[in-house]
């Protein structure tokens, strides 16, 4: 093997290692919390939610404003309750952020909802729970979490 090969070989495994040891570093600083919200969504065509929740990292409870706008079809009034968590976060403030899904749905009294959803800071948010109300809906959704 030619010096020009080791040194290039050598590199390699040095670049490698050191992308391994960034990586293990941000999944380091990355947490997690958990997270309940109560929504509130209505529309006809065009349909609005908003509601509040609670983040707890770390030990802290911060509280949780919400909003959001879906535009497609939607026809009715539902309440959701839903928990879980929230994962790669590393301080309070990741959770706020617009998140975003598409799809379809429906509810006629008391129903199971499970979501998962990312937003542009990249926090996960893993939700389940229950929806009541007399809800359809075939639309694309956004929701915005801020900090209180």
């Amino acid at each position: 093997m030619s010096i020009a090969s080791r040194v290039r070989a050598a590199s390699v495994a040095a670049a490698v290692v050191a992308a391994g040891v960034l990586a293990a570093g941000s999944a380091a600083q990355a947490d997690s919390g958990s997270v309940s919200l109560t929504i509130y969504k209505g529309g006809w065509v065009i349909g609005g939610s908003g509601g509040s929740g609670t983040l707890t990292f770390q030990g802290k409870r911060y509280r949780l404003s919400i909003g959001g706008l879906s535009a497609g079809l939607v026809f009715g009034a539902s309440k959701a309750n839903l928990y879980g968590r929230v994962s790669n976060i590393s301080r309070p403030s990741d959770v706020a952020g617009v998140y975003g899904a598409a799809g379809a749905g429906g509810a006629l009294g008391p129903g199971a909802q499970a979501i998962v959803l990312r937003n542009q800071k990249g926090a996960v948010l893993e939700l389940q729970g229950r929806q009541v109300g007399l809800i359809a809906n075939l639309d694309l959704s956004g929701m915005a979490l801020s900090l209180r």
